[in-house]
């Protein structure tokens, strides 16, 4: 998200290609309890900042698609909403770019049933050129009672709302209790800002679902999918300040995205998303650092640790229920009952995944999240940086990529002298250090997109990762079996136990000269940004 002026509207285009401007929807959501929603509502935050006592509206929305749900499969929705006598339609995009901003259409409509002909629904998306109204059922529908109040706050105007219902779909209901923030004029920065506060009245937690998301999860019984990091967008033209905002907006996105898949333990890889997000931003954060001291940054460092920290148990657990132990199951070995570890190995799991959710709903997990929306917004480094490094900020993002990658390499190089005589805690280190490597690479690849020798370069450094990733593995593993070893007393469990640190160890010694190989390979191989 780059910090700057929002305008509440974008461009779109017509049919012949001259440009229209498509209504966005600028907002951010808290989830709390309904007990709470009146606590928040007269607190000194929301009444110093009112301009009136508000508006309180029963909502009545239908969401509609067809039988094949082609609308939500294309990331739109569409609903009519009834207000005492009035019928409003809406269609919503997701937005690609920017998790607080969403295309928005709204057009009156006769009844609650929906009217594409009220709306020129060919510049909103190609499928409505394929869809008759008549295709269009409903899906779900929501009932709220909100207060909507104005506020003036000191980077623009926002309106609040605090909504409290219900969503059903068919014979399936589930409660909805949520504080929505919408900017109406100003700086997004607002939305964060006035969220940090709400956050001393009451413990909020960041919603990141929508209403369509949380009604089309209850009618289709589907969860929430993980979501991986996708292409930094940099640019050759970018500034370094740019790229900074560029690359910490695309962290935060991947954050945001996968909270709820991690907080519901319904898809293992919700975790590992989530863990990998937080490594991307603290990668992301280092490399900053190495350049320019920034102490709002290196407090983001701190929070993003501590968040990833709570998460690694369960992600470890996993590995070990779903891979490690899932792999030897399959060889079918005598007298061996690894269903009894697996059994065993689950209430630690369960335990892991409840710490999880627990820390997604941490007040101080939240106000991080916050915060790191704020820094992106304002880019708060700007005002951290000392007078003789604003040079940096200005200067080419090239430049400042390739000066990044050769240290990162040089330490690496460094960190592996002597690779096939270095103890464990000196390899430990070798393999964070490659870490940042691989995320900066991906973080830079943009702008190397040209050149062939930096899919080699990946290449090798990926499998000498992968290598390194296994032999941690091995460690992990033997914490996690001493853990049962301790609590559970059964002997097909002790067996199981013997058997996979047998295996493992197997493993450890076979893999040494792999291990050995692929470091060598990757030091042979030059760097991309030097060709």
């Amino acid at each position: 998200m780059a910090a700057s002026d929002r305008s509440t509207e974008k461009q779109a285009h017509t049919d012949n290609g001259s440009p229209q401007s498509a209504p966005v929807e600028t907002e951010t959501k808290l989830r709390t309890n309904p007990g709470a929603l009146d606590q928040v509502r007269t607190s000194p935050t929301i009444l110093q900042s009112a301009r009136n006592k508000g508006t309180i509206r029963r909502l009545e929305a239908t969401y509609y698609d067809t039988t094949d749900h082609r609308l939500f499969d294309a990331g739109l929705s569409l609903r009519v909403r009834r207000s005492g006598k009035r019928f409003t339609q809406t269609i919503k995009r997701l937005s690609v770019n920017d998790p607080l901003t969403r295309d928005e259409w709204e057009a009156p409509v006769a009844t609650l049933a929906p009217d594409l002909a009220v709306m020129q629904t060919a510049e909103i998306d190609g499928i409505f050129n394929q869809i008759a109204v008549d295709e269009l059922v409903p899906i779900f529908v929501t009932n709220v009672r909100r207060q909507a109040i104005a506020l003036d706050v000191p980077d623009g105007q926002i309106e609040v709302a605090f909504d409290d219902g219900v969503i059903e779909a068919e014979t399936k209901q589930e409660r909805l209790s949520e504080i929505e923030l919408e900017l109406k004029q100003g700086r997004a920065a607002a939305l964060y800002q006035f969220g940090l506060g709400l956050l001393d009245v009451s413990p909020l937690c960041l919603e990141t679902q929508s209403k369509s998301a949380r009604g089309y999860a209850l009618a289709l019984t589907i969860g929430p999918t993980a979501v991986k990091a996708g292409s930094s967008n940099l640019s050759g033209e970018d500034s370094v300040d740019d790229g900074i905002a560029k690359l910490l907006s695309d962290c935060q996105q991947q954050i945001l995205a996968n909270l709820c898949p991690a907080e519901t333990g319904r898809e293992p890889e919700g975790v590992h998303q989530l863990r990998v997000a937080l490594r991307r931003l603290r990668a992301a954060l280092y490399l900053l650092r190495r350049e320019f001291s920034a102490p709002s940054l290196q407090s983001l460092d701190a929070e993003a640790q501590r968040f990833a920290r709570t998460l690694g148990p369960a992600r470890n657990w996993d590995v070990f229920i779903r891979s490690t132990v899932a792999d030897l199951e399959k060889a079918n070995l005598p007298d061996i009952e690894f269903s009894a570890l697996r059994e065993a190995s689950a209430p630690f799991r369960e335990k892991s995944y409840h710490a999880v959710r627990d820390s997604i709903a941490d007040p101080q997990t939240n106000r991080f999240l916050l915060s790191l929306g704020l820094a992106i917004e304002q880019r708060s480094w700007r005002n951290d940086v000392a007078s003789e490094h604003l040079g940096i900020l200005a200067g080419p993002l090239p430049e400042f990529a390739a000066r990044v990658l050769d240290r990162l390499e040089r330490k690496a190089i460094k960190r592996g002298r002597h690779f096939r005589h270095l103890r464990p805690e000196a390899r430990h280190k070798l393999r964070l250090t490659l870490k940042k490597l691989r995320y900066a690479t991906a973080f830079f690849l943009p702008l190397y997109s040209g050149q062939a020798s930096s899919k080699k370069y990946l290449k090798q450094l990926s499998r000498l990762q992968e290598v390194l990733g296994e032999a941690n593995d091995i460690i992990t593993t033997r914490t996690l079996l001493s853990d049962v070893r301790e609590r559970v007393g059964s002997s097909d469990v002790h067996r199981a136990i013997g058997a996979v640190t047998g295996w493992q160890k197997h493993l450890e010694l076979a893999g040494a000269g792999r291990l050995h190989d692929r470091w060598r390979k990757f030091k042979r191989t030059a760097p991309f940004w030097l060709c």
